[in-house]
């Protein structure tokens, strides 16, 4: 199965759901799972070489800087685990 296969089946699946729903699902393609995937991983704890190895990335900069999308939210989380010593 290639890429373009993956995105016709997304696109089904947005259009059948935004026309039975009427709250509208944005367009949703698997780079966005990707990155969602990244992210999540990232925020988890997982160790940064282990997910650059699992996204396929050549140099751990991609995956910390363009796959990984962290906010102020994290940060702060991430600060407070940190001074509670768990």
């Amino acid at each position: 199965m290639v890429a373009l296969h993956w995105e016709h089946y997304f696109k089904h699946i947005c259009q059948k759901y935004n026309s039975i729903y009427k709250v509208q699902m944005p367009k949703v393609t698997p780079h966005v799972c990707r990155h969602t995937f990244c992210s999540n991983m990232a925020k988890s704890g997982m160790n940064p070489k282990t997910l650059q190895y699992l996204m396929g990335h050549s140099d751990i900069g991609v995956t910390l800087n363009t796959d990984t999308h962290l906010g102020f939210e994290d940060a702060q989380a991430e600060l407070k685990r940190v001074s509670s010593g768990g």
